[in-house]
């Protein structure tokens, strides 16, 4: 389920667009159009992405076309969120939350942005 206003990646230029930004935190969500939980947390994400724009890179990859990243990351269930800071994976969320669930997890890593 695509989150409006959040860009996609996929296995062929995630090195680029979340391994390599290095000035601000990028939050990926790993996601399906089947999963119901991921229907849920788009509207959330798209939030978060539009009322973070300056501090953090909100981007999607659908699981399903998109092996490589997922077992790289290890990915098990969906919605799974990971927050990259300089290329490194800092902080994994699994499941959907509400928004401000969210922003508090991700605060640590805004604070710093």
């Amino acid at each position: 389920m695509k989150a409006q206003g959040v860009a996609e990646v996929t296995d062929a230029d995630f090195e680029t667009e979340v391994l390599g930004e290095r000035d601000r935190p990028v939050l990926l969500e790993f996601t399906a159009g089947w999963c119901g939980p991921c229907r849920q947390i788009a509207p959330v994400i798209s939030a978060v992405a539009a009322e973070e724009a300056g501090r953090l890179k909100v981007v999607q990859i659908d699981a399903d076309s998109n092996p490589a990243t997922v077992s790289r990351y290890g990915v098990l269930s969906l919605p799974t969120l990971i927050v990259f800071r300089d290329g490194e994976p800092v902080r994994q969320m699994v499941g959907a939350r509400a928004k401000r669930k969210l922003l508090q997890e991700l605060e640590p890593e805004l604070a710093t942005a």
